[in-house]
């Protein structure tokens, strides 16, 4: 029996700075007639998901009340922080980018009934519930046997790194640069770069992960903690040919760091010397945030380059709906392998606003994945 009413978790911004994150009980929706009700059963907190939850508030000073079973979570958010908050001040809203469960009610629609009783990985927001009503365009559906936390990671990451491939060749590049490569994400890029054929030069900050790529069979690990990074990022970029970065740090110096390595490698190549710099078009995508700094950039890179950010949504709808189904396919085949993600902790809906988890997720850290599970408690 579906309840009338389910607990959801919500994150607000007040009026007067601050961040509350609670659980609130709201009516359980009711399926439109292309839309299928799911019961969350994983929903995982990705770095995609924290901008929303978190509002970059300084989560070192919340605190918490209430019950243990429904605790709110405040924490104060930098005055530099709110200025750029004002659309979402006063309204609660739900969280959770993706998630996965059991489709237990459905719409009139043939596409919809078919889905009754399935697993199915959902991407439409509000994930973070006991509940979720989704069109059946946004529900991937998994194979018989697929677990919760099998699917529950089966939109954001994979199709990120499938998209940057795709970006890659739709923009005419031959091999890519990724930032914080050690992360789940990085780990997916590197298995799909293996697969297809693509030279993957994976920078990171510790030697610990650079144990973690070279075990996936990378064969080029920069660290930009040792201090012959730059010597050794240009070598790989000579080697591989690499015009194209996907920087998931956002601020500091990397991604220029990155495109003057490019120019060097360049130049290298280049048969004579040119007061414009190189001809080949050096681009820098910003997808992440990291480093919240202010992007510095040294201009020593010639005047061909480019600098932006790059989001899964917009990428998919540059792609086509033909594209994008065959993404989703190529993950649902290759769900426990390529596309396989491993979580760390897994926490109730109040669970995920314990101060102990919320300061652990909010790091960041490589290796550390939280997966919410609704159903639990």
């Amino acid at each position: 029996m579906i309840p009338s009413t389910m607990r959801q978790i919500r994150t607000l911004v007040t009026h007067d700075g601050q961040l509350e994150l609670s659980i609130a009980m709201v009516d359980t929706p009711v399926p439109g007639p292309n839309e299928v009700l799911v019961r969350i059963e994983a929903a995982p907190i990705n770095p995609s998901d924290l901008g929303l939850l978190l509002a970059a508030a300084d989560v070192s000073r919340a605190t918490s009340s209430g019950p243990a079973g429904s605790p709110i979570v405040t924490a104060p958010i930098p005055a530099a922080a709110m200025a750029r908050l004002g659309a979402r001040v006063g309204e609660s809203m739900a969280v959770g980018n993706e998630g996965s469960g059991t489709v237990v009610a459905a719409g009139d629609s043939p596409e919809a009934q078919a889905l009754i009783g399935h697993m199915v990985a959902i991407a439409a927001g509000g994930s973070y519930s006991e509940y979720r009503a989704v069109p059946t365009m946004l529900c991937m559906d998994l194979p018989d046997g697929t677990s919760a936390a099998a699917g529950a990671s089966c939109f954001v990451n994979p199709l990120t790194a499938l998209g940057m491939v795709e970006t890659m060749r739709m923009e005419q590049h031959t091999a890519l640069v990724h930032t914080a490569a050690a992360s789940n994400l990085g780990q997916m890029l590197q298995r799909v770069c293996l697969a297809d054929g693509v030279p993957l030069v994976n920078i990171v900050r510790r030697s610990e992960q650079v144990a973690i790529l070279r075990g996936l069979g990378a064969a080029y690990v920069c660290d930009s903690s040792e201090p012959t990074f730059v010597d050794d990022l240009t070598a790989a970029l000579i080697a591989t040919g690499a015009t194209l970065t996907f920087d998931a740090t956002g601020g500091g110096t990397l991604a220029g760091q990155i495109l003057s390595c490019m120019e060097t490698a360049a130049n290298a190549a280049a048969g004579g010397y040119s007061r414009y710099g190189s001809t080949v078009h050096k681009q820098a995508y910003i997808y992440g945030s990291l480093d919240r700094s202010p992007t510095e950039l040294s201009r020593d890179f010639g005047m061909s380059w480019g600098v932006g950010g790059w989001l899964l949504t917009p990428f998919l709808g540059r792609l086509g709906l033909e594209g994008m189904l065959r993404l989703r396919q190529r993950v649902v085949d290759e769900l426990e392998t390529t596309f396989a993600s491993h979580y760390t902790d897994e926490v109730s809906l109040s669970g995920a606003l314990d101060l102990g988890a919320i300061r652990t997720y909010a790091r960041q850290a490589t290796g550390q994945k939280f997966l919410i599970r609704p159903t639990l408690g």
